[in-house]
């Protein structure tokens, strides 16, 4: 019995020797999962990219424009003041440059003086008028007195031929033509006078002539000062006094700080469920780290290709790569916080994100967290 267990007992003990050694399990490689994810994820970045391009459109080839107004003498003269230097900030109605205004004074005396004499040629042309006016009413009361003359000495002779000698027949009837051309004569010399007088009083011609002229006079004296048309501050200053001020030429550029808008070029594809209306946030790079809003309010229709004149259409640059850049159209975009326009600075660059649906939810609050880090970012720039 013993021998029968220990023979009972040693063969699975030569069986286990004989089987192979269970191999551990293989360790899978981490490549194929690193590769899915990262697939996965570029996907989402493709799917982002393709909807926000439309939906929540970004673009950080923006740019503040406002308006620019040269600052144009309207009279030519040397300078006697300067009030302002370059970068120098204005009031509305701040007088900038004063020209030698002797020149203009001295005209507008001589206006006075040509006024005044005009003046006197009216009221010596209304008296011309008037006595030729007279003499016609004399010479037509003697044409009566000869016509009443020759009446008489016709019913005389009627009545007895013999009565008159032919010589009171002649002088009665030469009275009668002599009193007649003299009453044409005095109408022709009437209507002469009106002629050279006009129209009399304040409507007369040499009269409103010479009270033009004066008034001409009088503005340029005024122009002589050049004042600031709105708010703002000079840009492009170089002169200094004595400088000649020609008219028509810039002695300096203004540049409104009340009027600020800002330019934002956007591919094509970006525009095609953009419309006016739609709101805006803008990220300023003068202003880091803080978001405003804005509103598009108008979409350019056209953009210049080369073959169109210089100056016909605005002329948008893109970005240069291995890939042709898709053609960008300018977006006008209005600010609503007109109280930083002090602080802006014409072409200073600016961050846009346009939201073509109010209730995009994910997609704009992404776009809302795109325009915030970059906005941060704009302190490192």
């Amino acid at each position: 019995m013993s021998e029968e267990k220990n023979e009972n007992t040693t063969v699975p003990v030569e069986e286990a020797q004989k089987k192979p050694a269970v191999q551990p399990a293989a360790k899978k490689s981490p490549v194929k999962l690193i590769t899915l994810i990262v697939m996965f994820i570029s996907m989402l970045f493709l799917a982002w990219y393709v909807l926000s391009d439309r939906h929540v459109p970004f673009t950080d080839q923006a740019r503040i424009n406002g308006l620019m107004v040269p600052v144009v003498p309207k009279v030519s003269g040397y300078l006697t003041a300067i009030n302002v230097g370059l970068h120098s900030v204005v009031k509305s109605g701040d007088t900038l440059f004063q020209i030698d205004q002797r020149p203009f004074l001295l005209a507008v005396e001589v206006a006075e003086a040509n006024l005044d004499n005009t003046v006197q040629n009216v009221a010596s042309k209304t008296a011309s008028v008037k006595a030729a006016a007279a003499r016609v009413g004399v010479a037509r009361a003697q044409m009566e007195q000869a016509q009443r003359d020759w009446n008489r000495v016709q019913t005389v002779l009627r009545e007895n031929p013999g009565a008159l000698s032919q010589t009171d027949k002649d002088e009665s009837e030469t009275g009668l033509l002599t009193a007649t051309e003299q009453v044409s004569s005095a109408e022709a010399d009437l209507e002469r006078a009106e002629q050279n007088l006009g129209i009399s009083g304040d409507q007369n011609a040499q009269f409103r002539a010479s009270l033009k002229t004066l008034e001409q006079a009088q503005l340029d004296v005024a122009y002589t000062t050049i004042v600031s048309s709105s708010a703002g501050y000079i840009e492009s200053f170089s002169i200094d006094m004595g400088f000649y001020a020609a008219a028509g030429q810039p002695l300096a550029t203004q540049v409104s700080n009340q009027h600020n808008w800002i330019q934002a070029d956007f591919k094509e594809n970006n525009i095609s469920l953009m419309k006016p209306g739609n709101k805006v946030l803008i990220g300023l790079d003068i202003l880091p780290g803080k978001v405003f809003t804005g509103e598009v309010k108008s979409i350019g229709y056209g953009v210049s290709t080369g073959n169109t004149n210089r100056g016909d259409l605005p002329t948008v640059s893109g970005s240069q790569g291995w890939l042709r850049d898709p053609q960008r159209f300018p977006v006008i975009i209005s600010i609503d916080d007109k109280t930083i326009f002090p602080q802006l600075r014409h072409g200073g660059q600016v961050d846009v994100v346009v939201f073509t649906d109010e209730q995009g939810g994910f997609l704009n609050a992404l776009g809302r967290f795109r325009i915030k880090l970059i906005s941060w970012l704009s302190y490192v720039r």
